[in-house]
């Protein structure tokens, strides 16, 4: 994706505030997710590569090679903070890579945690899942996060882009209302378009309602760990 692309991703959202996953040890890995396309909310990474198992992008191009030991000592960031996100209730958390071959993780939160069916308020066993994602978030500061709203196939695809889209910004709002930083977030809604489960049940349609996270290492916390000065 040219620079460009992501430019205009960042004037639109203006607009809008105004109005395959390894279980494998973080520790032998690390990881850059992105987004593109979608509203970035804040000013996220450059341009954006690599997919996990379904085909979402969630990879970052970071101008240079990252070495084993740099990887290493991210991996065991990321394993520190996956520890503390598995104890939230509601969310699903695994471990994911980009093509850079650096660690991120990944959390899903499923709509009968977040969302009513066809709303996109979040209720309140969310917000105080959400509470505590937050504090994580802030306790892990060299970290950027992704934020992907999914719907099920029920209704037209301009209904499914706007409400996909609404569940992602809720939970942005979320964690800017308990202090994380909005230039470390990212949103984007992908409607039906990425299932997990089968859209002909009651069942796979509630488990295709969902948001999911990815959290990534920043540009600092490369450069600290390329200098081993991450602790």
């Amino acid at each position: 994706m040219k620079s460009f692309k992501i430019y205009v991703s960042a004037i639109l959202c203006a607009s809008i505030l105004m109005s395959g996953c390894s279980e494998t040890s973080n520790t032998v890995k690390g990881g850059v997710a992105g987004g593109a396309g979608g509203a970035l909310i804040g000013g996220i990474i450059g341009n954006l590569i690599g997919k996990d198992t379904k085909g979402t992008v969630i990879g970052a191009a970071i101008g240079a090679a990252v070495g084993t030991g740099a990887g290493v000592i991210i991996g065991k960031k990321m394993d520190k903070q996956k520890a503390e996100l598995e104890q939230i209730n509601g969310a699903q958390v695994e471990n994911t890579t980009d093509s850079n071959g650096l660690q991120a993780i990944k959390v899903t939160f499923d709509s009968g945690i977040l969302f009513a069916t066809n709303k996109s308020e979040l209720n309140a066993a969310a917000r105080n899942s959400l509470e505590r994602f937050a504090i994580s978030l802030q306790n892990n500061p060299l970290t950027n996060v992704q934020i992907f709203g999914h719907t099920d196939n029920t209704g037209s695809r301009q209904v499914n882009e706007r409400l996909s889209l609404e569940r992602a910004q809720a939970v942005a709002n979320n964690l800017m209302s308990h202090g994380v930083n909005g230039q470390r977030l990212a949103i984007k809604g992908l409607a039906y378009d990425d299932p997990i489960a089968d859209n002909n049940t009651v069942e796979g349609r509630a488990k295709n309602r969902r948001v999911e996270v990815y959290i990534i290492a920043n540009e600092e916390m490369v450069n600290r760990a390329q200098s081993g000065t991450l602790q």
